[in-house]
C-alpha cells in the first residue's frame, strides 16, 4: 500500500526518505501531513524544544526575605511588601494545610 518517498527538509535543504513503515506509522496515528524536516533536524528541534530554546524565557527572580524564617530567597514576582513572602522550606507547609 505504501511505498518509500524522497522528501526535502525544509531546515537543512537535504533530501531524506520518508519510509513505507513510517508512512503507515503516521497512517495508523491520524496524522495526515509529511515529515517536514529530516530526522536529524527534527531531532535537534525536539531537543532544542526540551531544553526551553523555543519561545521560553528565563523566569525573572527577585530578591525577598522569608516572613516566617528570615531566610534570604527569591520569588517569581516583585514583592510589594504589603502580603508576606516565604522561602519554599516555609511555602510548602502552609499550602498543604491549606487542602
Amino acid at each position: 500500500m505504501f511505498s518509500d518517498k524522497v522528501l526535502t527538509c525544509k531546515d537543512c535543504g537535504r533530501e531524506f526518505v520518508f519510509s513505507a513503515s513510517e508512512q503507515e506509522f503516521f497512517a495508523e496515528k491520524g496524522f495526515t501531513n509529511e515529515p517536514g524536516r529530516c530526522p536529524e533536524c527534527r531531532a535537534a528541534r525536539k531537543a532544542q524544544t526540551r531544553s526551553g530554546g523555543y519561545g521560553r524565557q528565563e523566569r525573572e527572580m527577585f530578591p525577598a526575605v522569608c516572613a516566617t524564617c528570615g531566610k534570604e530567597t527569591t520569588v517569581p514576582f516583585r514583592p510589594s511588601g504589603d502580603k508576606p513572602v516565604y522561602c519554599r522550606d516555609c511555602y510548602q507547609p502552609r499550602q498543604r494545610s491549606n487542602w
